[in-house]
């Protein structure tokens, strides 16, 4: 049996040694199981941040650039086009009193189709999303009797969307495209480079009317279909922690 003493010295050289230790880890016992938190949340930075880029590749991969650079422009204004007799009458009209035979031979090609930065904003809200998706492109107007394009047009057009969040009857949630329309005023048309001997300014003139009528809803029409399929695609923990943010109004896009 221990002596009373001899104890009483023991727990003090115990003590003093755990007194020396004590600011170190204490290693752990490798069976016990850990209590491990789950992921959190991205922050709203991250969150805005990360469903603009994925709207982005998803345009883009889903086939933008390609849908902008095969507008039928052409069909739509040249003469028994898609509006009332064609809206290249009036715009020839002016340019082959210059070039005789103009008619008919007229084209109209869209080149360098770009997908700009994407904008977004909350509504005051919280409970719904606006997205700015941006375009830029060119349009070459040429004719063969020249050999050469009357002229270049840089053009640029926002189409805005707008984002809700739902649910359904099975309680699974949802982003679903609301209003996706062109952003009136947007759209912006300049000179490039035309050819000298013709009425440059004329023709510009006359080209940008028919341009403001037709252009914003033909990229319209065939975009919007584009960012309903984008949304049905995105991935579901960013959908999740969207949603979570609209349902309760919470404001997660930081104002600059």
């Amino acid at each position: 049996m221990f002596q009373t003493g001899g104890l009483i010295v023991f727990c003090g050289l115990l003590a003093q040694t755990m007194a020396q230790f004590g600011g170190l880890p204490v290693p752990l016992d490798q069976t016990l199981p850990l209590n491990v938190n789950p992921a959190l949340p991205l922050s709203p930075t991250g969150l805005a941040g990360s469903l603009t880029n994925a709207l982005s590749n998803g345009l883009l991969s889903g086939g933008l650039l390609g849908i902008l650079e095969n507008l039928p422009l052409l069909d739509i204004l040249k003469p028994g086009g898609g509006t009332s007799g064609g809206l290249l009458g009036g715009l020839l009209g002016k340019v082959t009193s210059v070039i005789p035979g103009l008619n008919n031979i007229i084209d109209i090609k869209v080149t360098d189709p770009q997908l700009l930065e994407l904008g977004l904003v909350q509504s005051p809200d919280g409970h719904r999303l606006y997205v700015t998706i941006p375009f830029g492109i060119k349009l070459q107007v040429n004719t063969p009797l020249v050999g050469a394009s009357l002229l270049r047009l840089a053009v640029k057009l926002d189409i805005t969307a707008e984002i809700l969040a739902v649910r359904d009857k099975q309680e699974r949630i949802h982003l679903v495209l609301g209003d996706c329309t062109h952003s009136p005023g947007s759209l912006q048309i300049s000179l490039l480079d035309g050819l000298g001997p013709l009425p440059i300014q004329g023709l510009l003139d006359s080209l940008t009317g028919i341009l403001n009528k037709v252009l914003p809803e033909l990229v319209q029409g065939n975009v919007c279909p584009l960012v309903n399929e984008v949304l049905s695609g995105l991935d579901i923990t960013l959908v999740h922690d969207i949603v979570n943010m609209l349902i309760h109004g919470l404001q997660f896009i930081i104002k600059v």
